[in-house]
């Protein structure tokens, strides 16, 4: 897992919050079955700050309240180049794997439900995508994020290493 130190103060920004799924869970107790929901949500503001979170509660609206502050606390800068990633990634969670490619202008985004949500949060206009193994949402979602915040500008890795951008070229 890369270390990633792009953490964002959620409070200043001005966040579109959407809906990935919402789940009716059940556990059987004596006296019967206990419903509750669990909400998984994305915030993004459009220009590469994105997060997500999972809220549990007896009510719908409740798990969607908690998703989106759990969102909000797990927020990172993601590395972009115009209006796409700058490399291929694959990103893992669990079984779930994310196959992330960079697409030239005019594209648009291709990828299913979950990592669409994503897209669009992070303000990504062209991308191509591939949801490998597992098609479970919270793990595609998790796969997802994995994925973005392993990319990497060419000027991020340079200075990383103590280079310019055209050594690496």
């Amino acid at each position: 897992m890369v270390s990633n130190k792009r953490t964002i103060n959620a409070a200043e920004l001005d966040l579109m919050e959407r809906q990935v799924a919402i789940k009716r869970v059940s556990k059987t107790v004596k006296g019967g079955r206990i419903a509750r929901y669990t909400a998984i949500m994305v915030v993004g503001d459009g220009n590469g700050r994105i997060g997500y979170g999972l809220g549990k509660a007896a009510e719908v609206p409740d798990a969607i309240r908690k998703g989106i502050d759990d969102a909000k606390k797990n927020m990172i800068q993601v590395s972009l180049v115009g209006n796409t990633i700058p490399h291929d990634v694959l990103g893992e969670f669990g079984a779930g794997r994310v196959l992330l490619k960079p697409a030239a202008e005019g594209t648009g985004v291709i990828a299913g439900g979950p990592v669409r949500v994503m897209m669009e949060c992070a303000g990504i206009k062209n991308i191509r995508t591939k949801c490998l193994r597992s098609n479970n949402p919270a793990n595609v979602i998790k796969a997802t994020f994995e994925g973005l915040r392993a990319l990497r500008t060419i000027e991020e890795v340079a200075q990383t290493r103590g280079k310019t951008p055209e050594d690496l070229k």
